[in-house]
């Protein structure tokens, strides 16, 4: 029987009002991760934490030890769930996660947080290449309006762009009603 674990991404102080680098949609993300976390919880399904902390204390936001780096508090962990502190955009790189997935014996991952241009599609992407099926939860997701080349792109429109790609060929991208209805 396979089992699915949550992936919880760097849904920190800093990406919301009043943080350092405040996202888009980040209370709605949170909102719905952390009604995915209370899923996971009561069925006894392993969830894993992942939070980036920079190694100096001069970054843009997640300087170590700053009230910007903690958990938000919606989805704060509880005794006995693993967390993991990158510093890496891939959630994969230079942490434990997949002996951590591998341990709890999770062939599938559901994955949420932020941002959703980087660090969701990075760990989506690892997961897949290391033979997860791999689900993200949209409504759970968060980020920013970026610029290239003289191009001002507004967030919905990046998140969507990154969702669409991923839901191409490495995850089953949906609502965290329609993947809450799928852990049922």
């Amino acid at each position: 029987m396979s089992k699915t674990a949550l992936i919880i991404v760097d849904l920190q102080n800093d990406y919301f009002q009043g943080g350092k680098w405040q996202l888009e949609g980040s209370e709605a993300a949170a909102a719905n991760a952390a009604r995915l976390l209370t899923a996971f919880r009561a069925k006894g399904l392993p969830v894993v934490h992942v939070r980036h902390v920079f190694a100096s204390s001069d970054a843009p936001f997640f300087a170590p030890g700053s009230k910007g780096a903690e958990v938000y508090p919606l989805v704060q962990e509880q005794p006995g769930e693993a967390v993991l502190i990158k510093q890496q955009i891939n959630s994969f790189r230079d942490t434990e996660l997949k002996q951590v997935l591998d341990q709890a014996g999770a062939s599938q991952v559901l994955i949420c947080g932020a941002m959703s241009h980087m660090c969701i599609d990075a760990v989506t992407r690892a997961a897949h290449d290391f033979g997860y099926s791999c689900a993200v939860a949209h409504d759970a997701c968060a980020t920013l309006a970026l610029e290239f080349n003289g191009v001002s792109v507004p967030a919905s429109q990046v998140h969507a762009a990154y969702m669409a790609a991923l839901a191409f060929a490495y995850a089953k991208v949906d609502t965290t009603d329609a993947l809450l209805g799928d852990l049922a």
